[in-house]
C-alpha cells in the first residue's frame, strides 16, 4: 500500500514558482513510478503578497505547516521589498519556529557540468556539508549604542548551547554512517581564536564520536583552512559539520565548484519535524516568466525532499534522471538562457528519464 505525504509549495517570488513547477513535474513522475502518492497545496506567501496585504507568514499558515509532512521552496526576494524584510520574515522565520536546526547542503559535481577547478571531476567533487541552522550569531543576541554617533558600538554574539551543539553532532554522525563513503567527520570552526565556542564544538565532537560513534573517523579543520582546502583538494572531504555563520559561508564556495547556483539544492531539516526544501539559486527576477531559468537546482531539491521522508528509491531515480540528463550533452550550461533548451524543456527531459 502506498504511502501519501502532503507537501506544501510555496513558489515565492520571480523564478521560483518557474522551477518548481518542473520539480514538481518530475516528482509526479517518480512518485507514481515508485507507488508513492503526493499531495501538493499552495501558498502564496512572498513578495507580490507582501506588498498587496502586509502578510509575510500568517499564523494560521504556521499551523498548517506543522501539520505537512515537508514544504517545497522555490526563492523569497522581491526587487520591490527591502531586502532583510521577506527573508527574515518568511524564511528566518519558519526555520526558527519549525526548528528546522540543521541545513543539509550536498556538494555534488555532475557530468558534463563545469567547474571553476582545473583537473578536478565528479568523482572528486561528491561531499556534503552540515550547517547548524538555528543558533549562533544568526540569532540576533547583541546591540547597538551610540548609534549614529563617532562612540557608536555595535555587538553581535556567537551563542551556542551544549543541547544545539550536540543534536547537530548527532546528525552529522549519522548521516556520515549512512553515507558510508570514507566514514569521516570533518569538524569546522576557529577553536584557536574563538576559544569558547570553538572549544564547546570541538569537546563535543570528541566526546560524541568517542562514545557512540568509534567507527567514524573524527577530523578537525579551521574554517580559513577549509576554505582553502575546498578549492585545491575538495577530494578530500566526506561529511562537514560546522556552526551557522561558517556554514553560510563556505556553502557559497561549495556551490560554485560543484557548478553554480543552477545545480546547488539545500533543505532545512528538523529530524524529528517538518523540513523544507529548496534551489539555492534566488529568485532571479530579471529572468521571470522568459522559460529560460535552470531548474535542475529545483529537482535535485526535490530528490533531497524525497530522501528525507524515507522515499530513497524514488530520490535516487530524480538524481539518476539528473545524472543521465547532463550525461547526454544535451544541456550545454548551467546558465540561465545557455541550457541548450527552455526551463520547461528541461523539465520535461528529467521527467522522461525517471520514466
Amino acid at each position: 500500500m502506498s504511502k501519501t505525504y502532503n507537501i506544501a509549495v510555496m513558489g515565492g517570488d520571480g523564478t521560483g514558482p518557474e522551477v518548481l513547477a518542473e520539480g514538481i513535474k518530475v516528482l509526479k513522475v517518480a512518485a507514481e513510478k515508485h507507488a508513492v502518492q503526493l499531495h501538493f497545496v499552495d501558498y502564496d506567501l512572498g513578495g507580490e503578497r507582501y506588498m498587496k496585504t502586509g502578510d509575510l507568514v500568517p499564523d494560521s499558515c504556521i499551523e498548517e505547516f506543522k501539520k505537512v509532512d515537508a514544504i517545497y521552496l522555490g526563492a523569497i526576494g522581491h526587487p520591490d521589498v527591502k531586502p532583510g524584510i521577506l527573508e527574515t520574515g518568511i524564511l528566518l522565520k519558519l526555520r526558527f519556529v519549525l526548528d528546522q536546526y540543521i541545513n543539509l547542503r550536498p556538494v555534488k559535481l555532475y557530468p558534463n557540468v563545469e567547474t571553476p577547478l582545473k583537473d578536478k571531476g565528479p568523482e572528486d567533487i561528491d561531499f556534503v556539508v552540515i550547517r547548524e541552522n538555528s543558533g549562533g550569531i544568526y540569532t540576533g543576541m547583541g546591540g547597538a549604542v551610540k548609534k549614529g554617533t563617532p562612540n557608536e558600538i555595535a555587538t553581535q554574539i556567537m551563542v551556542y548551547s551544549r543541547f544545539e551543539v550536540d543534536r547537530c553532532l548527532k546528525y552529522a554522525y549519522e548521516l556520515t554512517r549512512k553515507r558510508n563513503k570514507k566514514n569521516m567527520l570533518t569538524l569546522v570552526h576557529k577553536s584557536n581564536v574563538l576559544t569558547h565556542t570553538g572549544d564547546l564544538w570541538v569537546r563535543a565532537h570528541k566526546e560524541m564520536g568517542d562514545r557512540d560513534f568509534k567507527d567514524i573517523k573524527q577530523d578537525y579543520a579551521h574554517v580559513d583552512a577549509t576554505t582553502m582546502w575546498f578549492v585545491k583538494n575538495p577530494e578530500f572531504f566526506d561529511v562537514i559539520v560546522t556552526e551557522n555563520l561558517f556554514g553560510d559561508i563556505i556553502t557559497d564556495i561549495g556551490a560554485m565548484i560543484q557548478g553554480g547556483m543552477g545545480i546547488a539544492a539545500g533543505g532545512n531539516i528538523n529530524p524529528e519535524g517538518v523540513s523544507m526544501f529548496e534551489p539555492i539559486g534566488g529568485s532571479a527576477p530579471k529572468y521571470t516568466g522568459k522559460n529560460v531559468i535552470n531548474p535542475l537546482a529545483a529537482i535535485n531539491a526535490a530528490a533531497m525532499m524525497m530522501d528525507t521522508l524515507g522515499e530513497t528509491k524514488a530520490a535516487k531515480a530524480i538524481d539518476n534522471a539528473v545524472t543521465e540528463a547532463l550525461k547526454s550533452g544535451k544541456i550545454k550550461s548551467m546558465s540561465a538562457g545557455k541550457m541548450g533548451m527552455g526551463t520547461r524543456e528541461l523539465g520535461d527531459y528529467v521527467a522522461s528519464l525517471v520514466k
